[in-house]
């Protein structure tokens, strides 16, 4: 069963413009009662290793929990819904401290008052 802040590995599928796209780590954002539910659908945001330095990412370090290789960025700006079906795994998660900067970001992103 997946948890809020599981960093998973998804193929995102073939990008149109600047979305994201194709293999990627991504944190599961959805909210812990929905996944319980076990959705067909959750909420994702992909991670890149090109740190870019955008107000849109949020910067996240390796560590033994998370599950990644390297420094990357949570791309807030290209947060989506994708089919439960796509997840490949689950690498770690990200804990409870860094999934609550990326709900702040996507809150600033969605005009959604905090």
């Amino acid at each position: 069963m997946l948890t809020s802040g599981d960093v998973v590995d998804l193929d995102l599928g073939s990008p149109a413009g600047r979305e994201a796209g194709f293999r990627h780590p991504a944190i599961v954002v959805t909210a812990q009662g929905v996944l319980d539910a076990e959705p067909s659908v959750v909420h994702v945001v992909p991670l890149t290793s090109t740190i870019r330095g955008f107000s849109s990412e949020l910067e996240i370090e390796p560590d033994g929990v998370n599950g990644l290789e390297q420094e990357s960025a949570a791309q807030c700006q290209h947060v989506r819904s994708v089919a439960a079906v796509r997840i490949d795994g689950t690498r770690g998660n990200i804990g409870p401290a860094v999934l609550v900067q990326v709900r702040e970001l996507l809150g600033l992103i969605l005009d959604i008052p905090g």
